[in-house]
């Protein structure tokens, strides 16, 4: 959402790192109701451009972008680039192992954090982390770290699955996705916090009732488990 000023920096290096690997791909933008240039910007770059008439939310987003995606491969990953796009490689050597989905982790061994967080905001993290192995995806270090990479059959499944709108998106696709039986794996990356960052501590702290919803959509059978 309202991110003219930095996105045509970012489709220009995704784009240029794609040529560079060579094959078929395609870029898709979805643009959550901004009121500045946003899509005109996508558009003029070279992207597919979804657009949300208003605000609904990073999850609402990121599942019209996955499921519209027409790939074999479809990465998902922030505007702001906190991981290089480079580090797709390491998700895709990991993927033709044999993986289903590959996420990013900036907590594993091997993760190099060139700008962190502050300290209020690292702590949270650890804390919201903690909660998610014991309620919803144990063994997992990091769901937070925004560049993951699916396989097609592994995206239209969980995506079109999801229920939750908001930023714990990330934990209800990988618990879906543990749940149907897709093979996950972590690999640590480079990152870089932004400092423009949109997601505010009060957000962070609306995450932690997402848990028990995801708990409850599944015990009640919304996600047709």
């Amino acid at each position: 959402m309202n991110e003219a000023e930095r996105l045509p920096r970012t489709l220009e290096r995704i784009a240029a790192h794609l040529r560079g690997r060579g094959g078929t791909w395609e870029i898709v933008v979805v643009d959550d109701g901004s009121r500045d240039r946003t899509a005109e910007r996508a558009e003029a770059a070279g992207a597919t451009v979804i657009r949300n008439d208003a605000n609904r939310g990073k999850g609402y987003a990121v599942r019209r972008g996955m499921l519209a995606a027409r790939g074999a491969r479809r990465l998902m990953t922030d505007a702001d680039l906190s991981t290089p796009i480079e580090e797709l490689e390491r998700l895709g050597a990991r993927m033709d192992e044999g993986h289903d989905v590959v996420i990013g982790s900036r907590a594993l061994p091997g993760a190099r954090i060139e700008v962190r967080q502050p300290w209020y905001r690292e702590n949270t993290g650890r804390i919201f982390n903690l909660f998610v192995r014991a309620l919803a995806v144990p063994g997992v270090t990091d769901t937070q770290c925004g560049f993951k990479l699916f396989t097609a059959a592994a995206a239209r499944d969980v995506f079109s699955a999801m229920r939750l709108d908001g930023f714990s998106f990330d934990v209800e696709a990988l618990f879906l996705a543990r749940r149907k039986g897709y093979r996950i794996a972590e690999v640590p990356v480079v990152w870089r916090n932004d400092a423009a960052s949109r997601v505010s501590l009060l957000r962070g702290f609306l995450a932690f009732p997402d848990l028990l919803r995801i708990r409850t959509n599944a015990w009640t059978g919304r996600y047709g488990l």
